[in-house]
């Protein structure tokens, strides 16, 4: 009796564990792979999240025509975080606990991911190719494992750019406007590092608020301070602000360089003749509709038949981030969870149509950070620098 008793209570708790280990993964079921974004579809940078979006749902289409990752389709749901972050931290809960998601891709804006990367990650949902500070928001996550960063840091990549225009331009007087929050403060210390470097310091600063559209204060007082280099922490709307004020005031001895998010072709499309001559750093390769990269056309070519636009390089890098991401899906095989994939994903390294080099993840965060010196003439984005790391 002893040892039946025994052998039953042994076949029932390796029952229990054998349950317990057959539990589905949230997200995934035999047919399909549920992945969440959030992104600005009403809120300052909407004008560009058609781009993110689309380049997202093309490559995911491209890959449940062919029939999805190990026999699942990928399902994207979309939801609004108008860059607050209170709105991300409603739009996380609603993917986290309603639509039961995988993994978030893509998400957008370096506040509303710093609200809600500790919560999915906390609840074992991988963060994949966040739009925003990795710095801060691998520091906000603890360093957790189930996040992969893949925006080169704002710190290192403005350090370097405003490095090589000391060095070329000769700059003696430079000044900041920057957004207040995680982007704001990682451009300044990427400026603070690269004016240590040359053995100087910021003759002004100016600071604007998400959202602000009139930027005649901060200018002015870049102006009045003299400054002969304006380093621009500054997004989409908010570039084509700082240059319309420069060149109001008629300002043609100041050099304006805005900073990796800054320098997107929608910043020349809608800014028009008020930013020729802006500077950029870029992080990623610019391509037309006309362009002669085999791999780009194709891209191009199957955004505007299936979306009826044009795609630009937010198009063309939420598609890349999205391949990646899938890379990961394949090599992590059919019995898939967070775990498998975050310990699969440092092994995958990346190269296609918008990268300068071959990618890799160090640390869970994308390398080498390589950065060009472009600027905008007659209308596109043309570098001046080739692309380099420090």
């Amino acid at each position: 009796m002893k040892l039946n008793r025994r052998y039953l209570i042994l076949t029932a708790a390796a029952a229990l564990v054998g349950a317990a280990q057959a539990q589905p993964t949230q997200g995934v079921s035999d047919t399909e792979i549920v992945i969440g974004t959030h992104i600005d579809l009403s809120g300052p940078a909407a004008a560009g999240m058609p781009m993110l979006r689309n380049g997202m749902q093309l490559r995911i289409d491209e890959l449940n025509a062919a029939g999805g990752v190990h026999g699942r389709k990928i399902k994207l749901i979309v939801e609004d975080n108008a860059s607050q972050p209170q709105q991300a931290v409603r739009a996380v809960q609603k993917l986290l606990k309603s639509d039961n998601v995988f993994a978030i891709l893509n998400p957008f804006g370096s506040g509303p991911t710093a609200a809600t990367v500790k919560m999915s990650t906390d609840a074992g949902v991988m963060v994949f190719a966040p739009w925003a500070a990795s710095g801060i928001i691998q520091k906000v996550s603890g360093n957790s494992p189930l996040l992969f960063t893949t925006v080169q840091n704002y710190d290192t990549t403005t350090a370097n750019g405003l490095g090589w225009a000391l060095k070329n331009w000769k700059s003696q007087k430079v000044g900041v406007i920057y957004q207040e929050g995680p982007f704001g403060d990682l451009v300044r210390a990427g400026v603070s590092q690269a004016l240590k470097d040359a053995g100087q310091t910021v003759a002004a600063e100016a600071a604007y608020k998400v959202g602000d559209i009139d930027f005649s204060s901060q200018v002015a007082k870049l102006k009045a301070a003299n400054v002969d280099l304006i380093v621009a922490g500054t997004l989409v709307r908010e570039s084509v602000g700082v240059m319309t004020e420069v060149k109001k005031l008629n300002w043609s001895q100041v050099k304006v360089l805005t900073t990796l998010p800054g320098r997107a072709s929608i910043v020349a499309k809608l800014g028009k003749d008020t930013v020729e001559g802006l500077y950029g750093i870029g992080g990623w390769k610019l391509h037309d509709p006309d362009t002669s990269d085999a791999a780009a056309k194709k891209f191009m070519t199957d955004f505007k038949a299936k979306f009826t636009m044009d795609a630009d390089e937010n198009a063309a890098n939420a598609y890349s981030y999205t391949s990646w991401f899938i890379e990961g899906l394949q090599s992590a095989g059919r019995n898939l969870s967070s775990q498998s994939l975050a310990k699969i994903m440092p092994t995958i390294s990346h190269q296609d149509f918008t990268t300068f080099s071959r990618q890799s993840f160090t640390n869970n965060h994308v390398g080498p950070e390589m950065a060009s010196i472009d600027q905008i003439k007659n209308g596109k984005w043309v570098q001046i620098a080739a692309p380099s790391s420090k």
